[in-house]
């Protein structure tokens, strides 16, 4: 592990042991040893499957797969083992590797969903063969042992309250456009439910679209369509899902001659982050993953080893297949560039040198990042 990586690490342990203290909940409510499918005689040699959605999102391959393996190995005394796979977003690849986990016997499984209806059948067939599951970031449907995610719902509350308060008192001098995610990913319909909630009857919504597969060339196509059809000057402002289709509209709107105007984002992804300096992009969503893949690592651990969840899951939440699911959810933050340097950089998610290069010198020191 980098220097970058070590440090987000210790930046979360403070928060991570806070949340495995927050306890509450009975142990067969949490998923204890007699529900979980672990076994307390595994000790600290388990395998641990671990599932990721795509490559096209930095943060997967960059941060939670390299802290979740950091993570294991320090609660098992270096004596377990990470399974890894990535689903290049495609939610059938994904099935097929939860069987190849079967087959390779892990004791337990984390998993972030391409698709969380379509990976409910694989998520049965794991439990069948006793192996629990750690649902990650997005709450895969079917008999899901354990959850941890952010507030989604706050994240889009989150990033409507920015584009709000970027818009000030022209929020309805013409008509925003809404890139919400896939319709296949639970948490894009969070994200949008959170946005509605603090934007309806304050801005003028001229186009809205769920984009296909998150995919930033999908969202730049669909604001090429929203600027044929409701004319450059008449958008005020973009309520982006994430920072990837934030980087297709601004793309779009470049090409249209439109500047100047807020775009929302998700990940602080460093282009995002770039962008913001740039002024290019108004916001984006910090979750602190580090903390996140932190406490997925703790849940996973304890259910391989048949263990209960008391001492690591304090809230508890639904999915639409099962019910009173132990999670922890993590806060977020709405990252501008006022606090760039107390979020990402403080936490070690990015350093001034990887943010300031050449291109974004003078954005930089304009806003005294250094």
């Amino acid at each position: 592990m980098n220097k970058r990586m070590r440090r987000a690490a210790v930046a979360v342990a403070a928060g991570a042991m806070a949340v495995s203290l927050a306890a509450c909940g009975s142990a067969d409510e949490a998923g204890g040893a007699k529900d979980n499918g672990g076994s307390a005689d595994k000790g600290d040699a388990i395998k641990v499957g671990l599932l990721l959605p795509d490559i096209q999102t930095a943060r997967y391959e960059k941060f939670d797969k390299p802290l979740i393996e950091k993570k294991v190995a320090e609660l098992t005394n270096n004596k377990g083992e990470v399974v890894y796979a990535n689903a290049k977003q495609d939610a059938s690849l994904q099935n097929q590797q939860v069987d190849t986990m079967i087959t390779n016997k892990v004791d337990v499984l984390i998993v972030d969903a391409v698709d969380s209806k379509a990976i409910a059948g694989s998520v049965k067939k794991a439990k069948d063969q006793g192996i629990p599951i750690v649902a990650y970031d997005r709450l895969a449907e079917g008999p899901i042992d354990a959850y941890t995610s952010f507030d989604n719902v706050t994240v889009g509350k989150t990033q409507g309250e920015a584009l709000l308060k970027a818009l000030g008192d022209k929020a309805k001098d013409g008509q925003i456009v809404m890139m919400n995610g896939s319709a296949t990913d639970p948490n894009a319909g969070l994200f949008k439910e959170g946005a509605h909630a603090v934007l309806d009857g304050k801005v003028n919504v001229g186009r809205e679209y769920d984009t296909k597969e998150w995919k930033p060339e999908n969202a730049n196509a669909n604001m090429q369509g929203a600027i044929s059809a409701l004319g450059k000057d008449k958008i005020i402002g973009v309520y982006s899902a994430n920072d990837g289709m934030a980087g297709g509209i601004i793309t779009a709107l470049k090409r249209a001659g439109i500047a100047g105007i807020p775009v929302t984002g998700q990940d602080a992804d460093l282009a995002g982050v770039q962008r913001i300096v740039a002024g290019e992009q108004y916001m984006s969503v910090y979750k602190p993953y580090p903390q996140e893949a932190d406490v997925a690592a703790e849940m996973a651990v304890a259910l391989a080893q048949g263990k209960s969840l008391d001492s690591i899951a304090k809230d508890k939440v639904d999915s639409p297949t099962t019910k009173g699911i132990p999670a922890v959810l993590v806060p977020v933050v709405s990252l501008t560039q006022e606090n760039i340097n107390d979020t990402v950089i403080k936490d070690g998610i990015h350093t001034v040198e990887e943010i300031c290069t050449d291109k974004y010198k003078a954005a930089c020191d304009k806003i005294g990042l250094k």
